[in-house]
């Protein structure tokens, strides 16, 4: 038998699609309040619902199934992880497929379904010893190309679907996102944002990155400067983007080929 461990009560976020598996993880936690309490705090169904969710509020472990609509685990996590207080990651799930892809995320530990009380108990106590990595400390690593990128704005985090964003442009220290509406500020930078999303993003020029179902054309570039000869022409905004001598036979056979 485990010990009881100290009375203070761990918060959690249960986040799974299915609904009898959310319950399951509350019958559990309720079987265990004598040897760890705990409080559930919130529940979604996706990853998005549970960003959402996780407003406003500091939660110490995340219960978190993979397969998911919308948005599943894995990114979950990534976005998690970059909250002020990211809470410990948990994931629960029917498929030992993604173990690797969790624990380079950080995850605490990787439980199958059916979870058994002891094995979920043992996780628990782990999270509570062991706090994450916050966005700072992750090592960058390879994984599949996120669905969405996040900006903090104003104690918010907003989440950016990627399909929607028009182009990257660095500036000093930070990136822009541009959509069709608005730009939000990136803490991230534009040579991973090119490794990351290289199918869907061409690089115009040493500063900018452009989504490549948003080139429309091409126009002469008004300026004097020989590096910029060129410049990209985009659907629904009317910005312009700069196309550097050497990038410009890449975008431009680039582009031949999408119209061929």
């Amino acid at each position: 038998m485990i010990a009881a461990v100290a009375n203070s009560v761990l918060s959690v976020m249960i986040v799974d699609d299915e609904a009898p598996a959310r319950a399951r993880l509350r019958d559990l936690l309720a079987d265990m309040a004598l040897v760890l309490p705990t409080e559930v705090l919130a529940e979604a169904g996706n990853g998005l619902l549970a960003l959402d969710a996780i407003a406003g509020r500091r939660v110490d472990v995340a219960l978190v199934d993979i397969r998911m609509p919308k948005m599943d685990g894995i990114e979950l996590a990534r976005h998690l992880s970059a909250l002020e207080y990211p809470p410990a990651v948990i994931f629960v799930t029917a498929f030992d497929a993604y173990a690797v892809q969790a624990f380079e995320v950080n995850a605490i530990d990787y439980l199958l379904k059916p979870v058994r009380a002891q094995r979920l108990l043992a996780a628990l106590q782990k999270a509570r010893q062991n706090r994450p990595l916050t966005s700072t400390q992750l090592v960058q690593r390879q994984q599949a190309a996120r669905t969405h990128l996040s900006c903090h704005e104003r104690g918010r985090l907003l989440l950016i679907p990627v399909p929607e964003i028009l182009y990257f442009k660095a500036d000093l220290k930070y990136v822009t996102a541009r959509t069709r509406d608005r730009e939000f500020l990136l803490d991230e930078s534009l040579t991973h944002l090119e490794q990351e999303f290289g199918e869907q993003f061409i690089r115009l020029h040493r500063s900018v990155l452009a989504a490549k179902d948003a080139i429309s054309g091409f126009e002469k570039s008004p300026s004097d400067d020989a590096e910029t000869q060129w410049q990209v022409m985009l659907r629904d905004i009317p910005d312009r983007l700069p196309v550097s001598r050497r990038q410009w036979p890449l975008v431009k056979s680039y582009v031949r080929q999408a119209a061929s």
